[in-house]
């Protein structure tokens, strides 16, 4: 009976300690846009892999091994620091494209850790839906992330890009003739 008891309390022990050795969350972020403008047209700059540059406000320059699963890409960012992402998958009969974030960088060029996105680009009424789906980890991984490092700061780091983004590749192709 004691041995029994001990075993409980030993079990009950193990499960507190699990339940306050809380790491990360997996945190997601959805943006969606309405764009005024034929879906081929933003399929056309949204769907090249190589070139975020010509529709992501924050990329300065890319560098990249082409538009197939697998190739990799180099994003030089205005504000410093770089990015380096591969490619999971471009359906372009879908048009959508999946990619991840390689090679974690610097905090404070980008406060994640484990991203994956999904970019889906579809007809409707009124012109195209393009929608963002990320999700991934905070920066610091361990429990009591410091300042910049913890979801709050991921998801925010996230947010920005995709509404920013989002919002250029509104202008650009609307703009278009």
């Amino acid at each position: 009976m004691k041995k029994a008891q001990l075993l409980g309390l030993t079990g009950l022990a193990v499960y507190s300690m699990t339940l306050l050795a809380h790491g990360p969350t997996r945190e997601k972020v959805s943006e969606s846009i309405e764009i005024n403008a034929p879906t081929d047209k933003v399929w056309a700059l949204l769907g090249d892999f190589s070139h975020p540059d010509k529709w992501m406000p924050a990329v300065e320059s890319t560098t990249s091994t082409g538009n197939e699963k697998g190739s990799t890409r180099e994003l030089h960012l205005k504000a410093g620091g770089t990015i380096r992402e591969e490619l999971k998958n471009l359906d372009q009969e879908k048009r959508m494209i999946q990619y991840k974030i390689i090679d974690p960088t610097d905090p404070s060029v980008m406060p994640v850790n484990n991203y994956s996105a999904k970019l889906t680009v579809e007809a409707t009424n009124s012109g195209t839906k393009v929608e963002w789906e990320a999700a991934f980890y905070r920066w610091f991984l361990n429990n009591n992330p410091p300042e910049g490092q913890n979801e709050s700061a991921a998801k925010s780091a996230v947010e920005k890009i995709a509404k920013e983004s989002l919002a250029n590749l509104k202008t650009l192709t609307e703009g278009q003739k």
